[in-house]
């Protein structure tokens, strides 16, 4: 319907007819508000600052008796959504407002009189984009039909929240980017179990509110673009009739978050970082869309691997960011706690030891029950043994369990960088690579090709020392190539 008089004046017929009671002020309010896309509490402040509960209470009512008219599974979240998908209303210079209703709802009459208007089957007009600036009340380009209500939510490829270890700075950052920057593209990228999924599934627990439609599919199956453009646009169409031709015309339509996690399933193995299987070049195409064009939506990507098409958008100042997940501080104690170490003094050197990886922790946890009864103190050796080297490290670190998950990582290397990594194993402290005597075979230039995308793998990180970006390599993965 086209404004909310309208959906007032069908309410009010239907309700009479089928009560033989008016609509009641408090029903109209919450028509007016659930229309506009309010939740009860507002609802309930604005109509005589009445309680939620009661308004509620009433909306269930109200819902019930709509449902045979709009079907029973009749919500808040929806009645919007299938109040338009069942009637339409266009503009003739004819006859006013005109209300376009189902042909299935009117048994295919050409003309059925609705509240005083006169009303066409959609056979005979011709249906409007929800997009377009008539479509709805106070419209814009950016209005959402659901604003503010309960979203539609698909999170069948999400993890379940099963445990999640605070991750305080990282959600407030990410809803910074979301609800006050209105950042298009995101992507949070880290070793594989660092966290990605969990982060960003406590994410949707806290912003869910402020979207319409809130979506997770994971890549692993390799879907080609068209076919996760066809999954999102059959998503996104079930509560808006008629479909919309792209994915960025539900993007400015409605305020959508999608996730798509796994991304590096995208990528190839045996090359450089970030770069596409060819049948999945098309996907960088599509993370400029998102960025470039205007829209009121987010995209999360999640990968082991960061993609090369957003270090180019962010150097543009493009609506993107990127967060490089890193392991726990002193939270990850609570992994320790939950399988019942003992040595609690010992703690931190166990987590910084395993940099606070949640995966590795809890690998390594294992092996401390199994071999130590639970030790921590007995698996590092009290005094330790070996000793530390200058700056704290241990000449020696268990690897273990880790084998299989570290192999998985470096198995994706390009030569130049399984080459570049081997040095950088071999090293003992971080290096200049501007000054890198150990690689005469490779020029400057594929030098830093490879320590960009092993940067980019989370295998080597840059710290800054005297005005100097100095480069070192992930000291379990040290450990483990130099086995």
């Amino acid at each position: 319907m086209k404004n909310i008089e309208e959906v007032l004046e069908w309410a009010e017929k239907l309700i009479l007819e089928k009560t033989g009671e008016p609509l009641k002020p408090i029903e109209e309010a919450i028509l007016k508000g659930v229309w506009s896309g309010k939740k009860y509490s507002q609802i309930a402040k604005e109509y005589n600052n009445c309680r939620e509960s009661h308004v509620k209470k009433e909306a269930a009512k109200l819902w019930e008796k709509l449902r045979e008219e709009l079907g029973e599974d009749l919500k808040k979240y929806n009645f919007r959504s299938k109040v338009e998908k069942k009637y339409r209303v266009s503009q003739s210079p004819q006859s006013g407002h005109c209300l376009q209703v189902d042909v299935d709802t009117v048994n295919q009459f050409d003309t059925v009189n609705i509240g005083h208007q006169f009303v066409q089957t959609i056979k005979d007009t011709q249906q409007r984009s929800p997009s377009s600036p008539d479509s709805s009340p106070n419209s814009s380009p950016d209005s959402s039909p659901t604003q503010n209500s309960s979203p539609i939510i698909d999170l069948t490829d999400a993890p379940d929240l099963t445990e999640f270890y605070n991750r305080t700075t990282e959600l407030n950052t990410l809803k910074q980017w979301i609800l006050q920057d209105q950042i298009r593209l995101i992507t949070i990228y880290g070793l594989s179990g660092i966290g990605k999924s969990l982060l960003t599934r406590q994410l949707i627990e806290q912003i869910k509110p402020e979207f319409d439609y809130i979506i997770w599919r994971s890549l692993t199956e390799t879907p080609t673009l068209s076919s996760l453009k066809n999954q999102l646009q059959q998503f996104f169409a079930q509560s808006q009739p008629p479909p919309l031709p792209t994915i960025i015309d539900y993007f400015r339509n409605s305020r959508c978050l999608v996730i798509l996690d796994d991304l590096q399933n995208l990528f190839q193995s045996g090359e450089l970082a970030g770069q596409y299987l060819t049948e999945h070049k098309e996907y960088g195409q599509f993370w400029q869309q998102i960025a470039k064009n205007h829209h009121q939506s987010c995209v999360i990507l999640l990968s082991w691997e960061k993609p090369r098409e957003i270090a180019t958008l962010a150097a543009e100042k493009q609506s993107t960011r990127t967060l490089n997940l890193k392991g726990l501080e002193s939270d990850a104690e609570e992994i320790l706690k939950e399988h019942g170490l003992t040595d609690s003094e010992k703690w931190p050197e166990l987590i910084n030891l395993y940099q606070g990886h949640p995966t590795w922790l809890n690998i390594i946890a294992s092996t401390i029950l199994e071999l130590f009864d639970g030790s921590v103190s007995l698996f590092l050796g009290d005094p330790p043994q070996p000793p530390l080297k200058k700056g704290g490290q241990r000449e020696e670190i268990f690897i273990g369990d880790l084998k299989p998950i570290l192999a998985y990582h470096l198995e994706r290397l390009s030569k130049l960088e399984q080459k570049v990594i081997s040095w950088l194993a071999s090293q003992n402290e971080a290096v200049d690579i501007s000054q890198a005597s150990g690689l005469r075979e490779f020029s400057k230039s594929e030098l830093t090709e490879a320590m960009q995308s092993l940067g980019r793998r989370g295998l080597v990180e840059k710290i800054s020392e005297r005005g100097r970006g100095l480069f070192q390599i992930n000291r379990i993965f040290q450990e483990y190539i130099k086995l």
